[in-house]
């Protein structure tokens, strides 16, 4: 098959590597001259493991490009992904799909045969509804199918995840049958791995994405709250998480106590989802508590850590290590990180951050605090040290070293990856989230 993926973001640059992968023709496509010259030097813009590896695997064999003319790419395709940014929009918090709508007009100006233009973007429902309006009005000729195939890649481990999914997603309505049969040959090498296909109508296949997110979401903030009465009650969260995670109706993924969700997804597509309900006159009660409870959470973890050094940090050194939403990506966007070293900054604090990838990024969103090259150079004079992303190097700190260095041996951990008596025979005091430290 012949793809263009519209977009080389996270996900269009991923998805589109691993279709290359797959044995397809792929060109990946974005306005960014810059992101694509570096792409074509095989620079990559985004952290994520292994990747670059099937960039430069890929590209070798001939069977992936990077562009950024939309003519020729588009009118030589079976297949045209929309990829790009759905960001929540100014103002009202609905999901922006300004980029959505410019790339289906500039696809309709160049289509040539059937083709299948597929929104990969996270889109509310009815949004592929529109994208045909708009092909079809632009080009009245045109002869092709909108699919709504929405990507479920956590950062980190999106690789693993688009070659072994638990499941594939296509929602197809008008031209059903021939759109039908050119995605199952897009998806052809996993489904012969059994990765299930399943299809739907299309408005349905917009609200899977959303309705999986906000679930996710309302998972983690469920947790956090239990965090917080195991601590006014004597209990342990992570005991009270496995308790109840053994139990195959729940199960145990996305209950680790923690300073909130944040990243590239949940916080705006829980958010667009509640719009999207509220314009429909069905809103989604538990959804719109999950954000309200997830946006105060954050500054709570800056406070509890204020709290934890005796309730003044006026003037003092904090060391804050992890600066990203999670590990194993160098994503800042609604970073837990950001609100806490606000807090912290806000109440008089001295900050010093430390991130194994994430430092570039976070020096465009967090100013006015100091860089450290490593954990130690942060905890340097330090009277706390706060881990606020549970990357594995922290996971094993040398705390005979860390004591020397720091004014006050205090440790604040955010993720619970220690326990209490490893920490304190070190001479540490120490705080967590949800135990009875």
């Amino acid at each position: 098959m012949k793809i263009t993926m519209i977009g080389a973001g996270y996900v269009g640059l991923v998805s589109g590597v691993c279709f290359a992968d797959f044995g397809h023709d792929v060109v990946c496509l974005d306005k960014d001259e810059s992101k694509i010259a570096a792409l074509k030097k095989g620079e990559i813009p985004i952290f994520e493991p292994g990747l670059a590896q099937l960039v430069a695997h890929n590209v070798a064999a001939g069977r992936l490009n990077f562009t950024t003319e939309l003519t020729a790419a588009v009118a030589g395709s079976d297949v045209v992904f929309i990829a790009v940014g759905t960001p929540s929009r100014r103002g009202d918090g609905h999901a922006d799909l300004s980029y959505v709508y410019a790339a289906a007009r500039e696809i309709a100006a160049n289509l040539s045969g059937f083709t299948v233009v597929v929104t990969k973007s996270t889109v509310p429902v009815g949004t592929g509804d529109e994208v045909e309006r708009i092909i079809r009005e632009t080009n009245p000729e045109a002869d092709f199918a909108v699919v709504s195939n929405p990507e479920f890649l956590r950062e980190g481990a999106a690789i693993e995840d688009f070659k072994r999914p638990d499941r594939i997603v296509i929602g197809v309505d008008g031209n059903g049958d021939r759109a039908r049969a050119v995605m199952t040959e897009v998806y052809r090498p996993l489904y012969l791995n059994q990765s299930p296909l399943l299809f739907t109508s299309r408005r349905t296949s917009e609200l899977i994405k959303y309705a999986g997110n906000a679930f996710l979401a309302m998972k983690i903030t469920f947790i956090n709250e239990m965090a917080d009465l195991c601590e006014k009650v004597g209990a342990n969260v992570q005991d009270v998480a496995r308790g109840i995670g053994l139990d195959g109706r729940i199960g145990s993924k996305f209950l680790h106590a923690g300073p909130g969700y944040g990243g590239s997804c949940f916080p705006k597509d829980t958010l667009a989802l509640v719009k999207t309900a509220q314009d429909h006159d069905s809103p989604v009660r538990l959804v719109e508590t999950t954000v309200a409870v997830n946006d105060n959470r954050k500054r709570a973890m800056g406070r509890k850590v204020i709290a934890a050094t005796g309730g003044d940090v006026r003037g003092r050194k904090v060391a804050v290590l992890g600066l990203t939403f999670k590990p194993n990506t160098d994503d800042m966007r609604d970073s837990p990180a950001i609100a806490i070293v606000q807090t912290l900054k806000d109440a008089g604090a001295e900050v010093t951050g430390y991130d194994p990838e994430g430092m570039d990024n976070a020096r465009k969103l967090i100013d006015g605090i100091e860089y450290a090259k490593d954990p130690y150079e942060a905890a340097a004079r330090a009277e706390a040290l706060v881990i606020v992303t549970e990357w594995n190097e922290f996971r094993a700190l040398d705390f005979a070293r860390l004591k020397a260095t720091m004014k006050t041996p205090l440790l604040v951990d955010l993720r619970n990856i220690y326990r209490k008596d490893e920490v304190t025979r070190h001479g540490f005091s120490y705080a967590s989230v949800g135990r009875p430290d």
